[in-house]
């Protein structure tokens, strides 16, 4: 199945089939990094945790956009959040990427973190530091590159095929919409943020 067709469905639908799935991030010195999704959150119209829940506004209007773009927003003023714009366009959709394992610690990753690389992305600032995503990348659209270019993509197959053991339960975090059982991750994985 195309990305594209099942990114376009609801974030609670899209959230859980994204876990296992590789988040590859390329640099344009050709450097790949590789970090397999191992907890997501989805946010929705109508979810008042939602960054949309009341208008669309100059900040959040990726996420009205077509599905399969990446939306980027800073949180405290210090750390940026990596989501997946889901659903049909002019629908505010997405699904943040809480938690991944890298394949490999790139050479930016501080000594003083690589004696538990599990825990390098283990939540989503971390693994926007990791991955070195940060507003610059807002909007940008989930698709292979070319040699030579920078990109983000995503390879490997949806959690229903791979038959992945996930536990699903709230949302943390969140002062709203904390009631909504919108979060899923790999069971008993060791990147994940928070049991």
């Amino acid at each position: 199945m195309d990305p594209r067709d099942w990114l376009s469905q609801p974030a609670p639908l899209v959230a859980p089939a994204l876990l296992g799935m590789v988040l590859v991030r390329q640099f344009a010195d050709g450097l790949q990094v590789r970090a397999q999704i191992v907890e997501t959150e989805a946010y929705t119209a109508g979810d008042p945790a939602c960054h949309a829940y009341r208008r669309k506004t100059r900040r959040n209007q990726v996420m009205f956009g077509p599905p399969g773009h990446l939306y980027v927003y800073r949180i405290y003023g210090l750390y940026h959040c990596l989501n997946i714009v889901t659903e049909a366009e002019g629908i505010p959709s997405a699904v943040l990427i809480r938690a991944a394992q890298l394949d490999c610690l790139p050479e930016w990753i501080p000594a003083s973190k690589r004696s538990k690389p599990a825990r390098v992305a283990a939540g989503p600032g971390l693994l926007c530091q990791a991955l070195r995503i940060d507003g610059s990348h807002n909007g940008w659209r989930l698709e292979p590159v070319a040699a030579g270019q920078e990109g983000i993509w995503l390879e490997g197959s949806p959690a229903w095929e791979a038959q992945l053991p996930i536990v699903q339960t709230t949302r943390i975090g969140i002062t709203h919409g904390a009631e909504l059982p919108w979060r899923w991750y790999i069971k008993d994985h060791p990147t994940v943020s928070r049991y």
